[in-house]
């Protein structure tokens, strides 16, 4: 099948003018940003969102099937690849990006969502009029036709390999993950095929909007007043919105006092923060800062007892977002921009480190779906010097009997355990501290001293959090 060139009417032949649909016109231009500028639809989306409620065009049922169909065609995009690719009579390499991108739109409707077959074909021709064109449209017409005779579970049978005989590149394209990721994420979670299913599963599921109540500013009791809200489910300052909803219009997070974060990412700063010390316990440092949400938690836990946080963050822009995200804090802190692995603090000089080094973000493919078509395996490579800078920073920043803890949103264990073996090599006189008891009420966390959280396991993204002492 193959992608046709606009055609000439023939003489008589009325000229319909195509229908645009706000919902699919919108879909189709944040997965243009996602592919043309390697935006993220996190940050795309709502800005799309907004504009198109303020001009009237959109209610909240609009929103919602937006959302779904960004997200929903981004977290399948791999599969739907395959199941296009074998409708088309070419490499998807040489299908237009753009001609790809609403193909990719009108599998997702026809595959993975509710809506009636002739709707998703009809709407997605409309839009293929809109956007491309009629010649164009008529190619969307052809391959969706053939995609919409057989349903996601044949269609992946066909496509995908027999599990026997290639397991990574089966789970790949059943489960919408290149390989190499499979294969890392397996590597590290271990165990038989039914755990690194749920894994891949989950990372296809759409997560729960998590809120943290700042301590001295909100509480979880005033964010249970929100339609649909729950108590989270190991955090003592997390409540979820279970359907989702506009974090931004809660007027604690609006004002500051609490915020959106992720369940692991507050337990990680909350293990730390309760990590037995060794002498005083006044001074913290999060060296890795940015955009803030670790740091806000840290400097209100900090004030209330008594402590003080120095917030660093290397990127100016993302240090002004420390900044906003700690305005208002009860207690003494403070915002610098400064590359931590050249800090302009003394060595010896705190009680408590966080280091949240910068990673492949592979723990957060439920949250990014995208990242996981833009990581390579060489990133690691280019992560690897980072993060053992930093950590060694933070290893000689913290003073004896002080407690360093080393964390970062992916599982992949050339960025956790490599990195922290590796350092405490370095480093004779520190000791691993036993990071489990510091996160009571969760199950599950393995045989220590580290902990990983799953998002299949714990409903987290997969944080990984060392927690070292420094005895000499």
């Amino acid at each position: 099948m193959s992608e046709q060139s606009p055609r000439p009417r023939k003489p008589g032949k009325p000229y319909r003018r195509p229908q645009k649909d706000p919902v699919r016109i919108l879909a189709f231009e944040a997965l243009r940003a996602v592919d043309e500028r390697d935006a993220y639809a996190n940050l795309v989306l709502p800005p799309l969102l907004r504009k198109a409620r303020d001009k009237g065009d959109f209610d909240a049922r609009d929103a919602a099937l937006a959302t779904e169909l960004v997200y929903g065609t981004l977290r399948r995009q791999g599969t739907y690849d395959a199941i296009i690719a074998s409708c088309v009579d070419r490499p998807l390499r040489e299908v237009d990006p753009p001609v790809l991108d609403v193909l990719s739109l009108g599998v997702h409707q026809l595959l993975g969502t509710r809506i009636p077959t002739h709707a998703a074909v009809s709407a997605s021709v409309e839009l293929a009029r809109v956007v491309l064109g009629d010649g164009r449209a008529k190619f969307v017409n052809a391959v969706l036709r053939k995609v919409a005779q057989d349903d996601f579970d044949t269609w992946v049978e066909r496509v995908a390999p027999p599990y026997d005989d290639d397991p990574e590149d089966n789970l790949a394209i059943v489960h919408s993950h290149p390989r190499w990721v499979v294969s890392a994420l397996w590597d590290s979670l271990g165990g038989p095929r039914a755990g690194i299913e749920d894994l891949l599963e989950a990372d296809n599921e759409r997560p729960e909007v998590t809120l943290v109540a700042r301590p001295g500013r909100s509480t979880t009791d005033e964010l249970l007043r929100e339609e649909a809200a729950l108590p989270g489910r190991w955090s003592p300052y997390a409540v979820r919105l279970s359907e989702g909803g506009e974090p931004g219009a809660v007027a604690a997070v609006k004002e500051g006092r609490a915020g959106v974060q992720d369940e692991g990412s507050q337990l990680v700063a909350l293990a730390l923060a309760n990590a037995p010390l060794d002498g005083p316990d006044e001074k913290w440092l999060d060296g890795c800062a940015g955009p803030g949400g670790k740091a806000a938690l840290l400097a209100a836990v900090a004030a209330e007892r008594g402590a003080t946080l120095l917030a660093s963050e290397k990127q100016p822009h993302r240090a002004g977002l420390v900044a906003k995200a700690l305005a208002g804090n009860p207690g003494p802190y403070q915002v610098i921009a400064a590359d931590g692995t050249r800090p302009p603090w003394r060595p010896g000089s705190f009680d408590r480190v966080l280091m949240d080094v910068p990673c492949t973000g592979l723990g957060a493919l439920r949250r990014r779906p995208e990242a996981r078509w833009r990581r390579r395996p060489e990133d690691l490579d280019g992560f690897a010097p980072l993060q053992r800078g930093l950590l060694r920073t933070a290893l000689e920043s913290v003073r004896v009997g002080g407690v360093v803890g080393y964390a970062t949103c992916s599982p992949h264990l050339a960025e956790t355990r490599a990195v922290v073996d590796d350092l405490l090599k370095q480093y004779p006189h520190t000791e691993l501290i036993d990071a489990r008891p510091l996160l009571p009420g969760v199950p599950a966390l393995g045989d220590g001293p580290d902990v990983q959280l799953w998002p299949h396991v714990h409903g987290t993204d997969a944080m990984y959090l060392a927690l070292i002492r420094r005895t000499g």
